[in-house]
């Protein structure tokens, strides 16, 4: 067990359910060596979880306060967590079917909302735990359990649906960078707003044996590493190649979402509470008014008739 693991993650976890050669476990490390060059402790952040390959590897390996969502709803969890407490660092660590499949529409408006935490979307590039069917981030022309024939729909980055959403951090990497993703991470979680770090990496079991016709790990992590870069070991070109670095960074540049509504229900509460004193006060003057009135008022009608009756005897 490595220092990070020890300090970090709970026993019982460890070492990673992943398959043999699954870039999970080592991203999670990377994770780990970001928050704790931040210097967090376990109380200081809180750990969730979506479906699918990464949410089963990650879910409840935190050793803090965590939490394992639905399908794609990990983000409307977060958001009331982070209303409930605010000064928390929240890291939601999904795959590419939370983030840009089922999960898409939490993605886009967690994103125009700025709210506070950071999304890691570690991307395997298919729906790997249910056999390697094709996703929204699967390469164009690739084999998958169900494409056959390779990928016809044109895939998409969720980079750039979350930077047009209004997301203030904005980074890719892959499962080949480490410093450079550890760099990152610890960027994205300084922001006060909300942070994305799309970082794809290889599934042994489904995507290479599919797509790339193996499971051996380092020819799986070699064909990444060929696509960050764009060129093949014999120096020719790939047929894509990934941008990596940070994509948009307007790092607290806006206020963060649920800043905003504790700040109304402040401004809601102290009007409320001004209305409210405001009539007491007023209800008071009226009270007191009535009182003097009643106390300085001259005798009645029947009382100054029996003294004039009186005077007349």
């Amino acid at each position: 067990m490595n220092k990070l693991a020890a300090k970090y993650l709970r026993p019982s976890q460890i070492p990673t359910k992943a398959c043999h050669g699954c870039g999970i476990g080592m991203i999670e490390n990377w994770l780990l060596q970001a928050i704790d060059e931040m210097g967090f402790k376990q109380e200081d952040v809180i750990f969730g979880t979506g479906i699918g390959c990464v949410g089963r590897q990650t879910f409840a390996t935190w050793g803090g306060d965590n939490f394992g969502a639905t399908h794609g709803r990990a983000l409307a969890v977060a958001t009331g967590l982070k209303l409930a407490q605010p000064h928390k660092k929240y890291l939601i660590v999904v795959g590419d079917g939370d983030a840009a499949s089922i999960g898409t529409s939490h993605l886009i408006h967690a994103a125009r909302r700025n709210l506070g935490v950071t999304v890691i979307c570690e991307d395997n590039m298919g729906y790997e735990s249910t056999g390697g069917q094709f996703s929204p981030t699967t390469p164009a022309g690739y084999v998958t359990n169900s494409s056959p024939y390779g990928m016809v729909e044109p895939g998409f980055d969720p980079c750039d649906v979350v930077k047009a959403a209004g997301a203030t951090f904005v980074a890719e990497t892959t499962a080949t960078q480490w410093h450079q993703t550890v760099k990152i991470v610890k960027k994205a979680l300084a922001n006060d707003g909300f942070s994305f770090v799309h970082v794809r990496f290889p599934c042994n079991e489904n995507f290479g044996a599919y797509a790339l016709g193996t499971r051996d790990t380092l020819k799986n992590l070699e064909w990444i590493y060929e696509h960050t870069q764009g060129r093949k070991a014999d120096g020719s070109e790939t047929d894509f190649t990934w941008e990596t670095g940070i994509k948009h960074d307007a790092s607290n540049s806006r206020p963060e979402f649920t800043s905003l509504l504790r700040a109304m229900n402040d401004r809601v509460q102290a009007e409320a509470a001004a209305k409210a004193a405001k009539a007491a006060a007023a209800q008071a003057a009226a009270t007191q008014t009535a009182t003097v009135q009643a106390a300085t008022a001259p005798a009645s009608g029947g009382d100054r008739s029996r003294d004039s009756g009186h005077g007349k005897h």
